[in-house]
């Protein structure tokens, strides 16, 4: 059983892969000029098409279907906008579709007027179990098309991410500072924390944080005791000094902490605890005071490191959690932490930033950065690379998770390049 649909008639019809002798149901030779503009909304599949019908040329719009059939199932029999097109473009002819003047609507019939195999590549990638469908194909990709879909995957999935970043925009009424301290927050959070990170951000404003910028007590107070994590009583010294600021300072604001309950400390490094993460994060706030300036006045990726690269407080070094004493070792915040904070938060930021200001420099320069980051080593970039789909740095790697994410699971191969060149092939 044939599996065809429109997106798969588009694609041939797109990438002309209609044989040249192709002529209309009723015998009239047909040359496509150009296919036209592929419609996303409502209205005839094609814009501006030109095609040639036995000499003559015609512009307009070009409506595509499995069967003809179809046209009275999408009822555009009653639609004005569809009774002046120029082309009906189908699979199978089933029926002959005339204009409200009984005029019947040049057709072509792609069925036998095409390359068969691209069909049956087609089929095999739609039907196919595998989550990458073309994975015994996708090693004969050129390194040029390779790099070429990459530059397309990773502004997509910057545009994916500032989307969010411009929503936050409407809810802040601008403010990038405070997005970018629940980013950065959420960021710190990792997979297991990271609502709770950007929950404990909320629940206390960078505006009320940055009063304070110069304590690194009050800091630490302000978030451990709107993280709901300080513990009630206690003799230890620390814990008790952040008693006494968290008490102090949430009747001056009038906070009210998270519940405790939220955070997740089971089956994580102890060095990814909360409690260490929440310490880095004062500990980036004290000793960066205007931290997104700083960063998009940065010239290098290094100065940026810098600014990330902070040790939790020195209470921490020999604790994980409050009041339980554990094996000393800094908790400073590593590189490959700092590189996910990157990529996920610094370099998005950056780009959007540089986006609303119209300032093309700070797109690039944030574009250069990432092609600086090492690529991610995850399940995805592994199953590629044993494809021989090797990421070389962390734009690539990025790109990656967005081809396996938004096309590989989803069976989008028309709309992937590598399926696009494989089904040609």
């Amino acid at each position: 059983m044939n599996r065809v649909n429109e997106d798969f008639i588009n694609y041939l019809w797109i990438n002309k892969l209609i044989n040249k002798d192709v002529k209309t149901t009723s015998g009239e030779e047909v040359k496509i000029i150009t296919p036209g503009i592929l419609n996303t909304d409502s209205g005839p599949d094609f814009f501006n098409a030109m095609i040639e019908i036995d000499g003559t040329k015609w512009a307009g719009n070009i409506e595509v279907h499995v069967n003809s059939l179809d046209w009275f199932k999408h009822k555009h029999q009653n639609d004005p906008a569809y009774d002046s097109i120029i082309l009906h473009v189908v699979y199978n002819n089933d029926k002959e579709i005339e204009r409200e003047n009984l005029q019947k609507i040049p057709t072509i019939e792609l069925k036998d007027n095409f390359n068969s195999s691209i069909l049956s590549k087609y089929q095999y990638f739609i039907t196919s179990k595998s989550k990458i469908t073309c994975s015994n194909l996708i090693g004969n990709i050129t390194y040029f098309d390779k790099l070429s879909w990459f530059d397309r995957l990773m502004a997509e999935r910057l545009e994916q991410k500032g989307n969010e970043i411009i929503s936050l925009l409407d809810l802040t009424l601008g403010n990038f500072s405070q997005i970018f301290y629940l980013q950065l927050s959420k960021a710190l959070g990792y997979t297991a924390n990271s609502q709770a990170m950007e929950m404990l951000a909320k629940s206390i404003p960078l505006n009320i944080i940055s009063k304070h910028s110069n304590n690194i007590m009050q800091i630490e107070a302000l978030l451990y005791g709107q993280s709901g994590l300080l513990p009630p009583n206690t003799t230890d010294g620390y814990i008790h000094k952040l008693q006494i600021e968290y008490n102090f300072l949430k009747a001056k604001y009038q906070l009210i902490p998270m519940d405790g309950t939220l955070w997740k400390f089971m089956r994580m490094r102890p060095a990814s605890f909360p409690t260490i993460r929440i310490s880095q994060l004062a500990n980036i706030i004290y000793n960066s005071s205007g931290l997104l300036n700083k960063i998009i006045e940065a010239e290098k990726i290094t100065d940026v490191i810098g600014l990330l690269s902070v040790s939790a407080s020195s209470y921490w070094d020999n604790h994980y959690q409050f009041a339980k004493i554990a094996p000393g070792k800094s908790k400073k915040l590593g590189i490959t932490t700092i590189n996910i904070i990157m990529i996920n938060t610094i370099i998005p930021m950056m780009f959007i930033y540089g986006k609303s200001k119209n300032n093309l420099s700070l797109q690039q320069k944030a574009l250069d950065w990432l092609s600086k980051i090492k690529p991610e080593a995850n399940s995805i970039t592994r199953e590629f690379g044993s494809m021989g789909i090797v990421a070389e740095n962390a734009m690539q790697s990025q790109a990656l998770i967005q081809l396996k994410n938004y096309y590989c699971i989803k069976k989008q191969c028309l709309a992937c390049r590598f399926g696009q060149l494989l089904l040609q092939t």
